[in-house]
């Protein structure tokens, strides 16, 4: 075992009120998970309403944080989960 972590969880549960907070810690769990090279992120949105997903894929979208990742997805079985593969 080579001590990198399979995946790096995060819950925007806490936060999901601020869109500021909530770009800031998936952009600093991305860029941290890249620099440790972990090759999944996971990020718990919850299944509400939708919008906290629909702003997290939004912001995903950005082409600086865009080439940081190879492909996104919502969880399989689990619509609040968004599964980030990493480069």
């Amino acid at each position: 075992m080579n001590g990198v972590p399979d995946k790096l969880t995060v819950d925007l549960h806490p936060i999901f009120r601020s869109d500021q907070d909530i770009a800031q810690t998936v952009r600093a769990a991305l860029f941290r998970a890249a620099g440790q090279k972990v090759p999944l992120v996971e990020i718990i949105t919850g299944k509400g309403s939708g919008k906290l997903k629909a702003r997290v894929l939004a912001m995903l979208k950005q082409p600086h944080v865009k080439k940081l990742y190879r492909r996104v997805e919502v969880a399989p079985g689990n619509d609040g989960m968004v599964l980030v593969h990493l480069r």
